[in-house]
């Protein structure tokens, strides 16, 4: 029998098609408090696969907690969305709720990341090279499955009701929202207290209540982009005076991104990944710990005083950094970037840009290879007038697409993961692909080193430090990002490497010896604020002598 509706009596289409009609004809009418509890329960149904698998184990089991969870859950969304949305608002703004929501569920099912202020943060400063990584085929299925609810959303009439009326009924609705919350709470008051000492992350799974929150305490700092007067700091610094006929000093502090101690060869992996350096003449730290897991929050935190020891993310944001100090006792600066900026480090003062630069030696459609920052030494190095700093900021590791940050020359370790997506690669071929960038930034470092080697204005040095660390697969985890108090030893255990030449060692009186015997120890990103004024002998009430990795291998009065 042909199926076809055309194929039909006239009267038999007709009574096919009328229930269809009725169906798309139907616009029920609904509070908007109603709407907001059906869209809270839906989130907590479809959005949060990645806080069910974290909080419980066996549902069937703990049917009981994760009924208190799912009262949470709900309470916590209705909450929020009902301080938010009205009548006026409730379409547009549920509609971005929903596809944010689906995003984020997406995102972290498949990569393992929370979200919190500053996982947004780096969301919204991520530039347009960075996000068109994380693009891909597979983004269609969540936004796909978010089309019934906007379907429903707005097919419904909302009911109208008098401002006076509307707020009594949503005063209403936020209490019985709020006493739903506190019975749940209640019901495994001791489970709950327990997840919460022990389990604490597990509130940045909670969506949208997670990205919400977190966009309301980002949305009360300054947009990106707006101009700020930062504070002045180290206002008394200044330079000792310089020895008699020597030269000016001049540090190369090399910013690496996303590499992680654990494939460093020279902490000991089982890959050499870092064969030049290991020919060079380097000081290796095994034990840095990171100020946090992403740029966003390390790279203003280790160019600071307060450091992780004293963080205070609003002062280090407000304030200036190591770099304008030096400037202001005298020490010529300079920010060359292959990256997203300096996140306010370098302010004010010279910085050239260079992750889109138009050299097809370095750079392809969308990024340029660490190369870039080594072009034209005669111009950064500088003209040997008087001490100087340059800082170079590479792009190194940064994920996902690890096989997009070295040449073909250096994949040395196959096959690689050749996609941004990393679920559909294996964990080899993603670590395959990783080592093969860190084997490009030994390169790249083993290459300033030697161009520091055959300048003769200055006495050099090279200090390498990576902003954080990245997870590669492990409990689940990649990329980076996590919150500092929960995130994996891979997000925040970093290399550092050090290179003096003999000319820099003996007018600064550095011990060497001493210097490789306190290598082992164990340091932090709050160590480089000091050291670096310890290097150039800046003196400043800010400088704290015992985070000086210098300090304590040089003559009393030349590092004090």
């Amino acid at each position: 029998m042909n199926s076809d509706v055309r194929s039909l009596p006239g009267s038999a289409r007709g009574a096919w098609l009328k229930p269809l009609s009725a169906i798309l004809a139907l616009r029920p009418q609904i509070g908007v408090e109603s709407l907001i509890l059906c869209f809270s329960l839906y989130f907590t149904a479809c959005h949060n696969a990645a806080f069910w698998r974290a909080a419980v184990e066996h549902p069937l089991d703990d049917w009981r907690w994760a009924l208190s969870l799912a009262m949470l859950a709900t309470a916590a969304n209705a909450l929020l969305l009902g301080l938010l949305v009205w009548r006026w608002s409730a379409r547009p703004l549920l509609t971005v709720v929903v596809l944010a929501s689906a995003l984020a569920a997406y995102f972290m099912g498949r990569y393992g990341v929370h979200i919190d202020a500053d996982m947004v943060r780096n969301v919204l400063h991520t530039d347009a090279a960075e996000s068109r990584e994380l693009l891909s085929w597979h983004l269609l299925v969540p936004l796909v499955t978010a089309l019934p609810p906007l379907v429903v959303l707005w097919r419904v009439r909302l009911r109208q009701r008098s401002p006076q009326r509307a707020l009594a009924v949503r005063l209403g609705f936020l209490l019985a929202v709020a006493l739903v919350g506190a019975a749940g709470a209640l019901a495994s008051a001791q489970d709950l207290s327990a997840m919460v000492r022990n389990h604490r992350e597990i509130r940045y799974l909670v969506t949208p209540a997670n990205f919400i929150v977190s966009l309301a305490k980002v949305a009360s700092e300054a947009p990106p982009g707006t101009r700020r007067t930062l504070a002045p700091i180290g206002e008394d610094a200044h330079q000792l005076p310089a020895a008699t006929g020597r030269k000016p000093r001049l540090l190369v502090l090399v910013v690496g991104e996303t590499a992680r101690a654990q494939n460093w060869g020279l902490d000991g992996y089982a890959r050499q990944t870092t064969p030049e350096l290991a020919r060079l003449d380097v000081l290796n730290y095994p034990r840095v710990r990171a100020c946090g897991s992403s740029t966003e929050v390390s790279l203003p935190c280790m160019f600071s005083p307060q450091g992780r020891r004293h963080y205070d993310e609003r002062a280090i944001r407000s304030q200036q950094s190591l770099l304008h100090v030096l400037a202001r006792a005298g020490v010529s600066v300079a920010w060359r970037d292959n990256q997203s900026g300096c996140k306010g480090v370098c302010d004010g003062l010279p910085i050239e840009r260079l992750e889109s630069a138009a050299d097809p030696a370095f750079c392809g459609d969308n990024r340029c290879l660490d190369g870039i920052l080594l072009r034209d030494p005669a111009q950064w190095i500088g003209d040997g007038h008087g001490d100087r700093i340059v800082v170079l900021h590479m792009l190194g590791n940064h994920g996902p697409n690890y096989f997009e940050r070295y040449p073909p020359a250096f994949e040395r370790y196959t096959p690689v993961c050749r996609t941004g997506d990393l679920g559909d690669c294996s964990r080899q071929q993603i670590v395959n692909a990783y080592d093969n960038a860190l084997l490009y930034t030994d390169h790249v470092l083993g290459s300033t080193i030697r161009l520091l080697q055959a300048q003769t204005r200055y006495d050099a040095a090279l200090l390498y430090v990576s902003d954080h660390g990245e997870s590669l697969g492990e409990k689940g985890l990649y990329l980076h990002g996590m919150p500092y108090a929960f995130a994996p030893a891979e997000q925040l255990d970093v290399p550092m490497a050090l290179w003096l030449s003999p000319g820099l060692a003996s007018n600064a009186r550095i011990d060497r010896a001493c210097m490789a015997r306190g290598s082992s120890a164990a340091i932090d990103h709050d160590h480089l604020f000091h050291s670096v004024l310890g290097l150039f002998d800046v003196r400043t009430t800010l400088r704290d002598d015992a985070l000086d990795l210098f300090a304590a291998c040089r003559p009393a009065a030349a590092g004090a």
